[in-house]
């Protein structure tokens, strides 16, 4: 006699997180300094106000903006506040540094707001393997948030997890 098949994981309870669901959803675009300099290392104020205020916005609404310069030039302080200033209102937020940077800041921003009681003593797995490179500090931000509620954290897949952590038992 045939026994049914079981799917074991399915009934484990161990409830799986996909890093990749908290990526930004906004497009992140760069805002490069060096393509307003003179000579690719000069910033000269009057001409870079002027780029500023004749600047297409268009590709930068509603994104995340990456604000950098990668030329080795001394860029003043001010200049990044008129890039704000010139972008904050069309811009979804803004950055200081290249894309990777921003997505990175965006992806723990998205994981912080997760409300980790709703992971309370449930057993979880962190997806490990996807379409989409997940950064190392993604991994410890979600460890740090589900830690203290959890009943286990794991990293993989549900067929096959490495263990993280394991709440002790605790005697009455």
């Amino acid at each position: 006699m045939d026994k049914p098949f079981v799917n074991k994981v399915a009934e484990s309870g161990i409830i799986t997180i996909d890093l990749e669901n908290y990526f930004p959803k906004a497009p992140v675009v760069l805002f490069d300094l060096k393509d307003y300099l003179f000579m690719g290392l000069i910033l000269k104020e009057k001409e870079f106000r002027q780029n500023l205020q004749q600047l297409n916005k268009e590709s930068y609404t509603s994104a995340i903006v990456a604000v950098t310069c990668s030329a080795d030039a001394i860029i003043p302080m001010w200049a990044y506040m008129l890039v704000v200033s010139a972008l904050q209102p069309v811009a979804q937020e803004i950055i200081l540094g290249n894309t990777q940077t921003a997505t990175t800041k965006i992806l723990i921003e998205n994981i912080q707001k997760i409300d980790p009681l709703e992971f309370a003593d449930k057993r979880v797995v962190i997806k490990g393997c996807g379409d989409t490179p997940i950064p190392e500090e993604a991994y410890l931000e979600i460890t740090k948030k589900l830690r203290p509620v959890v009943k286990s954290v794991m990293y993989g897949e549900p067929c096959s997890t490495v263990p993280v952590f394991k709440k002790e038992k605790t005697t009455p």
